[in-house]
């Protein structure tokens, strides 16, 4: 395609750009890579294997790719500059409405990755223990600092008992510390102010009648100036507002349901729709939940958290989400111009609709 591709990424690692960036450079794109100013040393390790691959293989121009750190200053400029014909952005819902009305008052292209508030249902019928074990990964993996993590969860009535009460259990055996060490299950939050914004979430579901297991610092020896923390379970009697907005932290909102028609509204409810997940044994359970009456989010899955098994299908969401997609087998064409050509190999001019245009 030969266009200049800018990447960005608000608050999320280098896997952002095993997704986006690959996809632009096999359609023929230059890429500049602008990484959260949060999270430098992994853009720069990716970069250098890219660079070590190039100068193995050989052949690829220079300057095809440019990794570039900064602040949001440094993104601004990116985002406005008329050369960079398609900005691929992944962070929050904000940082999202700010970039899509920059890229679109240049008539530019814009991909966008923003938030996800990410539900979970457990039928009746549901097997626990595979519930329990994709709940405590999609819910607790990465410290909850993930698009895909899960934060709410609907209970039937029936099993809610004994569901909220293993997943306490189960919350309370996770091996908290320094993410380089073996058997470590969860890391520090990234910073002072993600821990900050997860208490005043917290203090605010107390508040909503809220029963909150968890969620209070935890210190690590050698890292006592790291925000480690608890995961959270909050049990809500409502989805009340603060359930419905995206805590980037590792808290999971649990809610009881009779109903599956109000746990798949409940599902709905919310600005974002990136990813979401069914746990049941019964097939029409299922299949409601994936069709065009079920989940309205860009990822539905079955026995299956909501993070986890997107790789490999086209990722991304709905609503508040931004509606791009990632990875999947044709989401390659973002980063190419369509053109439409037309080749006359004959003397005569052959018209559209056999018009005849003589003027003999």
């Amino acid at each position: 395609m030969g266009i200049c591709t800018v990447i960005t990424a608000f608050n999320f690692p280098a896997a952002v750009w095993s997704w986006n960036a690959s996809l632009a450079l096999v359609c023929g794109n230059a890429v500049i890579w602008k990484p959260s100013e949060k999270t430098p040393l992994t853009a720069l390790a990716v970069d250098q294997i890219l660079a070590d691959a190039l100068t193995t293989f050989g052949d690829a121009p220079e300057g095809l790719t440019a990794l570039v750190t900064g602040s949001r200053v440094v993104s601004e400029k990116l985002v406005s500059d008329p050369r960079s014909a398609i900005v691929s952005a992944t962070g929050s819902t904000e940082m999202g409405r700010a970039v899509g009305v920059e890229v679109a008052c240049r008539f530019g292209c814009s991909l966008l990755e923003l938030g996800g508030n990410n539900a979970g249902i457990v039928s009746g019928t549901a097997d626990l223990e595979l519930a329990l074990r994709g709940i405590l990964f999609s819910a607790v993996g990465t410290a909850g600092q993930r698009c895909t993590t899960l934060r709410r969860l609907f209970v039937h009535e029936s099993v809610y008992d004994t569901a909220v009460g293993r997943l306490k259990m189960l919350y309370d055996k996770v091996s908290i510390g320094n993410p380089l060490e073996h058997g470590t299950l969860m890391g520090p939050l990234i910073g002072e102010q993600s821990f900050l914004r997860m208490q005043a979430a917290l203090d605010l579901a107390k508040r909503a009648v809220g029963k909150v297991h968890g969620g209070e610092r935890h210190i690590v020896a050698g890292g006592e100036q790291c925000f480690y923390v608890r995961p959270a379970i909050v049990e809500m009697p409502l989805q009340t507002d603060i359930v419905l907005k995206e805590t980037f932290a590792p808290i999971l909102y649990v809610l009881r349901y009779s109903d599956f028609s109000d746990a798949i509204e409940a599902n709905n409810a919310a600005h974002h729709g990136l990813s979401s997940c069914v746990f049941t044994t019964d097939l029409r359970e299922s299949e409601r939940f994936l069709s065009g009456a079920g989940s309205d989010c860009g990822i539905a899955n079955v026995n299956i958290g909501p993070s986890g098994a997107e790789i490999g299908g086209a990722f991304g969401g709905e609503k508040e989400t931004g509606g791009g997609r990632e990875s999947g087998s044709d989401a390659w064409k973002a980063y190419m111009r369509r053109a439409t050509n037309t080749v006359n190999f004959s003397s005569a001019l052959p018209l559209a609709q056999g018009i005849d245009f003589n003027i003999d």
